[in-house]
């Protein structure tokens, strides 16, 4: 009986003890301050082994069709390349200012995670900015979304800007130059300005 009420104690003094911490502030939550190292460990691996189990059993279609990987590159760069960037385009200041720092897709997409990146796009991820696209997409438009990304570290910048020509959509500036007249490199980490 003892034991059962040390536990029970135990177990009262590290919820009042979470309580406390959430109510006082102390976690700083700034997208500008990084993580430290254990928290962004630990966030990062729930977020893999979230998606990873919530993806598992997900039929990937075939994703070489030139009109789905056209639809994809068009809803890309209409909601993607702002934040995760493109052949020759830098991410936009609203993606380096995100915390954590999103992926730039032009580098990376293999094919065995075709699933996971599915999941990602349908549903979003809290606490990232990336959105859940599944609310205002179908799931075919998704997995176009999905092709395109597949094909896109392939492309050359101006294979690229090519592709986005012949869609009908603006050419995306390779360097962007703002008011303040400064600009940001490909692959610059957020506010090193």
């Amino acid at each position: 009986m003892k034991t059962v009420l040390t536990v029970v104690v135990v177990l009262v003094v590290l919820a009042l003890a979470g309580l406390g911490f959430i109510h006082s502030g102390i976690y700083d939550v700034a997208a500008s301050t990084p993580d430290k190292d254990f928290v962004s460990w630990a966030l990062r691996r729930t977020q893999h082994n979230s998606v990873e189990r919530r993806s598992e059993g997900i039929e990937v279609p075939r994703l070489d069709d030139p009109e789905m990987i056209k639809t994809g590159l068009v809803h890309y760069q209409e909601m993607c390349a702002t934040c995760h960037g493109a052949p020759g385009i830098k991410m936009s200041e609203i993606g380096q200012g995100l915390n954590p720092y999103p992926p730039e897709l032009a580098e990376k997409a293999e094919p065995d995670e075709a699933a996971e990146f599915f999941w990602i796009v349908k549903n979003g991820i809290k606490m990232t900015g990336m959105p859940a696209f599944g609310v205002t997409h179908s799931d075919e438009e998704i997995w176009a979304i999905i092709a395109f990304l597949q094909r896109m570290p392939k492309l050359s910048p101006e294979e690229y800007q090519k592709l986005v020509q012949e869609a009908g959509l603006a050419e995306a500036p390779a360097e962007e130059e703002h008011e303040h007249g400064h600009t940001h490199p490909p692959g610059t980490p957020p506010h090193e300005d």
